[in-house]
């Protein structure tokens, strides 16, 4: 799979790869922007490409046959998103009880245009006290960008400057949703 995936994301697609995804064990992955249905697919192929296990959650639902089998294969990870049950804790306690795990959210929660981010990411690393390593799906240069991990600190409105900065002039599949 993996050279059929370097086959289709280089030759086929044309993209290519900005940097590389850091060797760590556990971290909370961020991926911006989120504007369409196939940045999930995009985000498919790139486990491939770069061999990496990259996991994501979704609400209990989809994990139900007939495509729980399929969700799980791919890396996801259900979670009860319930108003009673604290999401980001969750989050947290799935990181601190799972050996390796690069758990992947799109920060604006939305393949919708938004003002700001939600910060649950932010939180989920610090409760967990793992890294954050930003992921940028530039469609503009066809390219996928890696930062260094970043631990968060005590300051969020600085923190946010960074990651603000990482995705400057990055383009989304949907450009008007950037």
């Amino acid at each position: 799979m993996h050279s059929i995936a370097k086959f289709i994301y280089y030759k086929i697609m044309g993209w290519k790869l900005d940097g590389f995804f850091p060797k760590i064990d556990k971290c909370v992955v961020i991926i911006a922007p989120h504007t369409s249905n196939l940045d999930f697919l995009l985000g498919l192929l790139i486990r491939k490409v770069l061999n990496e296990e990259f996991n994501f959650i979704g609400k209990k639902a989809l994990f139900k046959w007939p495509y729980g089998w399929y969700f799980r294969w791919q890396g996801g990870m259900p979670i009860d998103r319930t108003k009673s049950n604290n999401f980001v804790s969750a989050c947290a306690a799935l990181i601190k009880s799972t050996p390796k795990i690069h758990l992947t959210l799109a920060p604006e929660g939305t393949r919708s245009k938004v003002a700001k981010w939600k910060t649950g990411f932010y939180y989920i690393a610090k409760e967990a006290e793992v890294p954050i390593v930003m992921v940028a799906f530039d469609y503009g240069t066809k390219s996928i960008k890696f930062s260094n991990p970043v631990f968060p600190t005590e300051d969020i409105e600085a923190d946010f400057k960074v990651y603000a900065a990482f995705y400057k002039d990055i383009k989304g599949k949907v450009p008007r949703n950037t």
